[in-house]
């Protein structure tokens, strides 16, 4: 595995897209790479001049993101010997980013990001059912029963994204595995599911299970159908949240966020 966490990590630092709100764009990376455990608690992030040159982005644009994710509270920076600027989790603040993205994003942005996750996924799932290893398969089943019993939003949202990296590899695809990580850094920055519907935790894990059974059995086309299918009702759900929050006033909305 530390393979992937090497890939992982240059999936966190690869060069920005080119594009206006860089830095919106600086502190959405950085938000998603903390949701998703890429980037831990405490770490100490690169130096301003090299994180800028690895994002591709000016210093002024980065020293203006790393503004803001002080004051969402998700990065400290220190001063002197041994200073810089360091990772805080924070579960609020990760919502709000999320909340924000979801808010942004149009509902053809929404289905297009869901099409290609349930390609990759589809994809890595049937080549995993063909490739997959024992010792695969017995990791897969260990961290969906995890999964079950991560208390906090974020831990499960990481918990998640590693199932995925770990069927991706399974499907023994360097490319297909880099290509799921990157999309999580996307994903990540996306309200997720349980901290909005009660119990939806619980159909997330169980249609896991069932896809990593049919990868167990060999079944190539089953693994590839269940696992489509699964991001699409992921698909919709988000689609459906994000019309419901824009046909609410903003009172309306903030209630929404209070129940669920």
């Amino acid at each position: 595995m530390q393979l992937l966490s090497g890939d992982a990590r240059r999936a966190v630092f690869a060069p920005l897209d080119d594009g206006a709100l860089r830095s919106e764009a600086v502190v959405r990376r950085v938000g998603s790479a903390i949701a998703l455990g890429l980037l831990s608690d405490g770490e100490q992030l690169p130096a301003e001049t090299d994180l800028a040159t690895m994002l591709n982005v000016s210093t002024v644009t980065l020293r203006e993101a790393l503004s803001d994710l002080r004051k969402l509270g998700l990065v400290e920076t220190r001063r002197g010997r041994g200073g810089g600027s360091f990772v805080c989790l924070r579960d609020d603040a990760l919502t709000e980013l999320a909340d924000a993205r979801l808010a942004q994003l149009g509902t053809t942005d929404l289905r297009e990001l869901g099409d290609m996750h349930a390609a990759i996924a589809a994809a890595a799932a049937g080549l995993a059912a063909d490739r997959a290893s024992r010792t695969e398969i017995a990791r897969l089943r260990d961290i969906l029963d995890r999964l079950v019993h991560v208390v906090s939003f974020t831990g499960q949202r990481r918990a998640e994204g590693r199932y995925y990296i770990e069927v991706a590899a399974a499907a023994q695809s360097v490319r297909l595995t880099m290509q799921e990580m990157e999309l999580h850094l996307e994903l990540g920055q996306l309200p997720w599911p349980p901290a909005q519907e009660p119990g939806m935790l619980e159909s997330i894990v169980a249609g896991h299970r069932a896809v990593v059974d049919a990868i167990a059995d060999g079944d190539v086309a089953r693994a590839r159908r269940l696992a489509g299918e699964h991001i699409d009702r992921r698909t919709r759900w988000q689609i459906e949240l994000h019309l419901r929050r824009a046909m609410a006033g903003p009172d309306d909305a903030d209630t929404q966020r209070e129940v669920s």
